[in-house]
């Protein structure tokens, strides 16, 4: 009997104990690229890329130079051609805004882009996220416009 009443008694704690909230992604820290896939025409891999990514709690500011190539120097900005700009400017890539992850997916929201179409108030892109402790791995999954046929795959390490 009070082998019963004692395995009634554990049972009945166990059940009523406290249980712990599942703990949340977070990838609040600094983060450099180390590899992006980009599929689809023109796509390939790139592993010698400038960048540095700052997450906090719900914000983001990046900025990237999207080539493995170096880019040439502007000699006179001033007078330089479109063709020179695009060299030198077209690869680098900054923006910054808000962000939430849920269900395994990361939305990013940017307030302030290069690309002006990316601040328009309903942009965002949704990502597919996994995090293995330093490493993130981001698979672009969506945006505004709906499914993005040419999905880039971004890892990166988290540098503090």
């Amino acid at each position: 009997m009070n082998s019963i009443i004692a395995v009634l008694t554990l049972a009945i704690v166990a059940l009523s104990a406290p249980v712990a909230p599942p703990q949340a992604l977070s990838l609040a820290g600094t983060w450099k690229v180390t590899q992006v896939t980009v599929t689809g025409p023109g796509g390939g891999t790139f592993t010698n890329m400038s960048s540095l990514t700052l997450l906090t709690a719900r914000h983001f500011a990046r900025v990237e130079v999207r080539t493995d190539a170096p880019r040439p120097m502007l000699t006179d900005p001033a007078n330089a051609t479109a063709e020179e700009m695009r060299a030198a400017w077209g690869p680098f890539f900054a923006e910054a805004g808000t962000y939430e992850v849920s269900g395994g997916e990361l939305t990013m929201r940017p307030l302030v882009s290069k690309n002006p179409a990316a601040m328009n108030s309903g942009a965002y892109t949704v990502y597919a996220v996994t995090l293995s402790g330093n490493l993130l791995t981001l698979t672009s999954k969506r945006n505004q416009a709906g499914p993005l046929p040419n999905p880039a795959t971004i890892k990166a390490t988290r540098i503090e």
